[in-house]
């Protein structure tokens, strides 16, 4: 079957070349007569995957050496908790700007003895433009911030500078997508269902000497457990390491994180200059928070985004519906979505638009 352009926001599209050497490898890993599926996470085959996965992406993001890089399982789900229990001592500061950041806040809030303090948000203007983030001193034990909002389409390409504390990012769907300076963070959480590869792997990013700082955490939680333990204290989700190596290698061929950063504006200028210069379309989100990598666009009636969905899935652009609570329709551009599927969609764009109109 032809493959279709899938514009799902996570699991989301991979690199064919990559889905080839998997589908290679399946049966057999480098004739060991085992899938990867079936190696054994204490053997040499799979250390040296591990091994190769962490320094590449050390590599692509220039991490420092006082950083570990830990590779977990819970999605960043997991890690709304796991940063407040590890990181969180009396008071911690979160910045809200969506349904994940939110969800995050939820979580810390759970703790027992930590006060959560939402410093700024953009709540009131419905999480269409990113807020200011004030000053924030020593008193706090750490920053949260989304620097990506799936779900409404912001992002912080920018990290402020005001900030005295260790800065911890959910950077779930635009690691490697966007330069980073690894050093502005104290901690950074990506799932890997959008740039590195599939679901069950969740990969961080942490500064040494925020480990360790509480005792008597339960050891899946105790993210220096899981650094002592080579991230191997219980058996990890070894298909989805190897999986994210082979993403690693193919975002370094293209050229690293740089190259992609300039490849994924393009894609995304050219899917904004459309919907600017329709009569039809239009973005919910502000100009300056607008994010590279998930864009949702309206055409301001109901019927006719639905008429847009079910024409597009006609036509093989698939998961364009947005989320229920955004409305509309959302492409997302991940690092593995081709040039030519937003050309393709730019194109489908303005045949509807001609027929039904501009209306």
């Amino acid at each position: 079957m032809e493959r279709v352009f899938n514009f799902s926001a996570g699991p989301a599209i991979m690199p064919v070349p990559v889905l080839k050497i998997i589908q290679k490898d399946l049966l057999s890993y480098q004739g060991s007569g085992m899938s990867v599926m079936e190696l054994s996470h204490r053997s040499s085959l799979f250390q040296s995957i591990i091994n190769d996965a962490e320094s590449l992406l050390r590599e692509l993001m220039e991490i420092p050496s006082n950083y570990k890089v830990l590779f977990l399982q819970g999605g960043a789900s997991l890690q709304f908790t796991m940063v407040p229990l590890n990181l969180g001592k009396t008071k911690v500061a979160y910045v809200d700007t969506g349904s994940w950041s939110k969800k995050a806040i939820e979580e810390a809030q759970k703790v027992e003895g930590l006060t959560v303090d939402v410093i700024a948000s953009s709540k009131e203007n419905h999480y269409t433009k990113n807020p200011i983030i004030p000053l924030v001193d020593k008193e706090y034990d750490y920053l949260h911030i989304t620097t990506n909002n799936t779900i409404e389409g912001t992002v912080f390409l920018n990290i402020p500078t005001n900030i005295n504390v260790p800065v911890v990012a959910d950077m779930s769907s635009n690691i490697l997508s966007s330069s980073y300076n690894v050093s502005d963070f104290g901690l950074i959480y990506a799932g890997a269902q959008k740039n590195i590869g599939p679901s069950g792997l969740t990969v961080v990013i942490i500064r040494e000497d925020l480990m360790g700082q509480k005792n008597q955490l339960p050891a899946m939680l105790d993210y220096k457990v899981q650094a002592d333990n080579g991230s191997m204290y219980n058996t990890p989700p070894t298909f989805a390491i190897y999986a994210a190596k082979l993403m690693f290698e193919w975002v370094k061929e293209l050229g690293g994180v740089a190259e992609i950063e300039k490849i994924n504006r393009t894609k995304a200028e050219l899917l904004y200059e459309a919907i600017e210069n329709s009569a039809l379309y239009r973005s919910p989100v502000a100009a300056e928070s607008r994010s590279l990598t998930n864009i949702p666009f309206m055409t301001g009636k109901e019927e006719l985004d639905k008429l847009f969905i079910i024409q597009a899935e006609s036509k093989g652009f698939m998961n364009l519906k947005g989320h229920r609570s955004v409305g509309g329709m959302r492409a997302s551009l991940y690092n593995a979505f081709p040039l030519e599927g937003v050309k393709a969609l730019v194109a489908f764009m303005k045949e509807f638009e001609a027929n039904v109109g501009g209306v």
